[in-house]
Formats: C-alpha cells, structure tokens, sequence
C-alpha cells in the first residue's frame, strides 16, 4: 500500500509508530523510498529494508523516535557494504560510526546508566537497548 497521498504527502496511516514522531522530512524520505521500492520491485518487505536503508543514511534512532544525523553516511558495517546481500552487524538505526562524544549524548538523553565507563560499542549496544524499550 503507498506511503505517499496523492500530493506526495505522507500517510500518517501508513508509518511505523517511530516515524510518527519523527520530523516531517524523515517520514517523506521513508515514504518516498518506499514507495519507489514497492514501484521497482514489487516486494513489501524488501521496499521496506530499502526505505529505512535510506532513512538511516540521513537520521539516527533516538529513543522513540528519528533525528537528523550531524554527517550523512552509512550507519554501521551492513548499511556501508549495502545491495541484498549486505554483510556486517546492523546498529538497528544507531549510528555506530558517530563519534564517541556523539554516542555518550544520545546515552545521557537516554539516561544510560554506566555510559562513562562504556567503549564505543558499549554505547551502541547500550542505545540499541534503549531504542528497543522504547518503541
């Protein structure tokens, strides 16, 4: 089903629960793409692997809800080797390749308890967590 009216505007309808709460331009970006997708090939699942392929080369997951990235690029390993057959660890909308000052700001507007003492991946998986009970 398109994610886009007639005009081009996104179906509030038809977005996951996390865009919903996300800028406009997030949800026109995922809605575009998807229905892009679902034109080229046909496929509801793989327009939707797309369409968040190309929301998380922009934005980042953040608690409930999508934020513009600092830089625009590949989010973790999987998005950088990209096609079908991606390879690599997915960050689940993380930006894993964000600075690590970045991931200890996204960890204290989480309230991350432990985040001082946490690597780099720590942090990741930590937000991934956050993200996941905040849905």
């Amino acid at each position: 089903m398109p994610k886009t009216t007639d005009s081009g505007k996104p179906k509030q309808s038809e977005l996951p629960e996390t865009l919903k709460k996300s800028s406009e331009k997030a949800q026109r970006t995922f809605a575009k793409v998807y229905d892009s997708a679902m034109d080229q090939y046909g496929d509801e699942e793989r327009a939707h692997r797309v369409a968040y392929d190309a929301l998380k080369h922009s934005y980042e997951k953040v608690g409930d809800h999508w934020e513009a990235k600092d830089e625009k690029g590949p989010s973790d390993e999987r998005a950088k080797s990209g096609g079908p057959n991606a390879s690599g660890e997915t960050a689940e909308g993380v930006d894993a390749n964000a600075s690590k000052d970045h991931l200890m700001h996204i960890a204290q507007r989480l309230d991350i308890h432990g985040r001082s003492t946490m690597t780099k991946d720590e942090l990741v998986d930590a937000i991934e967590k956050a993200n996941r009970r905040a849905r």
